[in-house]
């Protein structure tokens, strides 16, 4: 579900809880997030407000990020006019996608002082601007200078509310009023005619009112639990509940619950709801450009096998050339010296006649020496080339391996220690670079040495009484293998294709029951 004026209502409507708090850090972790903190009756608070595009959004939050060691400029004026103030009020303009923060406190003598934050979630336009009790701009977010509007945002401006032809459904009194409006714009999407309501909201409360088409009947049914929705967001203790839609976790949508007693809170819905969503798709933009830098590389290296193999191709005659050079040499005495295109000789290797072409501007004996060179060059290319390609296979191998497991990762912390281990390969160092400045996470782990306690975190499972240890990426593979497991363990791997290593672990060396050995060897294929 969008972030709209009816979830906008809602939230501002739990935070009215924090009215009296006393704001006590700013941070700014991003260009697009400022974070407030709180401080009422003995708790402390977070304010997330995200100002991104496709993530807008204000809620409470209770997962901290990571701050720059510098604060950006709008943080520090952030700073310096509203620390040690109060909140005074959390409001919303109708149902507009637009929360009024209000601040109230006592200069350095003691006289009353008021600031005002607006908060404007309006997709691209959105941003965060802070006021004097004139409304004047002190600061914002983003600097808007916009020549086709009176409607400025930069320092010293009034501040204009942000205007909209859309209908005020709060102001439709009777579901009259409101049909009249559909009927006049001669549009029954409630979302186009209406501010604050999204397409996303009418189409799952359609949706869960059994609703397939708008005529009058239902119409009104939808205004009706519209109605009961938004006059449920104007109370402190809301007592609306939000649910999956098509039953997955993918987004969701509000609806009235008939439990008054439910102490479901939005807010906090909203911050795990929008946390998993930007983890999930920080994970798959770390991931796809790792990716895309690891796939460049493999797509570099199978063009270099092929040069190789085409390399190697043209050494298939290089016997061809040594045949010649001895034919001509073994019979130099019944070849006149003169410049021929061709001469035939008998192959005293199979006894047959074999034609063998000449360069003209060459005698016969020149020839034969090109001929024994040549063969010696290809004789040199086959040992160097033949040496390059066992070399570019096992890179080609270990290469697809790291394909393999980017693809196989589930978080960022697997992703890490993927890019971790491939800063240190040379294949990849020049490429690594470039993308250090860009990583989002950074793991530190302990060095993996033959101590057994050092910290590494398999994949562990139990069968039976057994634990199976399988490797993560190539060094927790190598580690496992090579320096973990034990004389008496079970090695298990995929053969001829990339897949984890698997440790068995047992006590001594004794028989086990083949179900159990099955098991491990699935576990092995499918992890």
């Amino acid at each position: 579900m969008a972030f709209d004026g009816i979830v906008t209502k809602a939230v501002a409507s739990e935070l009215q809880n924090l009215a009296g708090a006393r704001i006590d850090k700013i941070f700014q972790p991003n260009k697009n997030t400022i974070l407030l903190g709180f401080y009422l009756d003995g708790t402390n608070y977070l304010l997330n407000i995200c100002v991104d595009v496709s993530n807008y959004r204000i809620h409470l939050t209770t997962h901290p990020k990571q701050n720059p060691k510098i604060a950006p400029n709008f943080c520090m004026v952030l700073r310096k006019h509203l620390l040690g103030l109060s909140i005074k009020n959390i409001i919303t303009n109708n149902l507009e996608r637009l929360v009024i923060i209000d601040f109230e406190g006592f200069d350095d003598v003691d006289d009353i002082i008021s600031k005002r934050l607006i908060i404007e979630l309006m997709g691209k336009h959105c941003n965060i601007i802070l006021l004097d009790e004139q409304n004047i701009i002190i600061d914002s977010l983003r600097h808007i200078h916009n020549e086709d509007s009176s409607r400025a945002i930069v320092p010293h401006f009034k501040y204009t509310y942000p205007t909209t032809n859309k209908y005020n459904f709060l102001e439709c009194l009777s579901f009259e009023d409101f049909y009249e409006k559909l009927v006049s714009n001669q549009n029954f999407h409630i979302y186009d005619v209406f501010n604050g309501i999204s397409k996303s909201f009418v189409d799952s409360s359609m949706k869960l009112l059994k609703i397939e088409n708008l005529d009058i009947s239902s119409l009104k049914i939808l205004y009706n639990y519209l109605k009961e929705i938004i006059s449920k967001t104007d109370s402190n203790s809301l007592s609306f509940s939000c649910i999956d839609c098509n039953n997955n976790k993918k987004d969701y949508f509000l609806v009235a619950s008939d439990d008054e007693t439910d102490s479901f809170s939005l807010n906090f819905f909203i911050d795990d709801f929008y946390y998993e969503k930007e983890s999930s798709e920080e994970f798959k933009s770390y991931r796809d450009s790792i990716l895309k830098m690891i796939l460049d590389i493999l797509k570099k290296y199978k063009t270099r096998l092929i040069h190789i193999d085409e390399k190697l191709n043209s050494c298939e005659d290089m016997d061809k050339y040594q045949l010649y050079g001895e034919l001509i040499t073994a019979n130099l005495y019944q070849i006149k010296n003169e410049n021929l295109s061709e001469i035939t000789l008998d192959n005293y290797y199979t006894n047959q006649k074999i034609t063998i072409p000449l360069d003209l501007r060459y005698t016969a004996a020149i020839n034969a020496k090109r001929f024994f060179k040549k063969y010696q060059k290809l004789k040199n290319t086959l040992e160097i080339v033949s040496l390059q390609k066992q070399e570019t296979l096992k890179e080609l191998n270990y290469i697809e391996s790291i394909v393999y497991e980017l693809e196989n990762c589930k978080n960022l912390e697997d992703v890490s220690e993927i890019f971790e281990e491939i800063s240190e390969n040379v294949i990849f160092k020049e490429k690594t670079e470039k993308l250090k400045n860009q990583k989002k996470t950074k793991v530190k782990k302990s060095s993996l040495t033959k101590n057994k306690n050092v910290s590494f975190n398999p994949l562990k499972y139990k069968i039976d009484d057994y634990t199976l240890l399988v490797g993560r990426n190539n060094k927790e593979n190598d580690y496992l293998t090579l320096k973990y497991a034990k004389k008496t363990d079970l090695w298990f791997h995929t053969k001829d294709i990339h897949g984890s290593h698997a440790i068995l672990q047992i006590d001594q060396n004794i028989s086990l029951d083949d179900s159990v050995l099955i098991r491990c060897a699935r576990n092995c294929c499918f992890s």
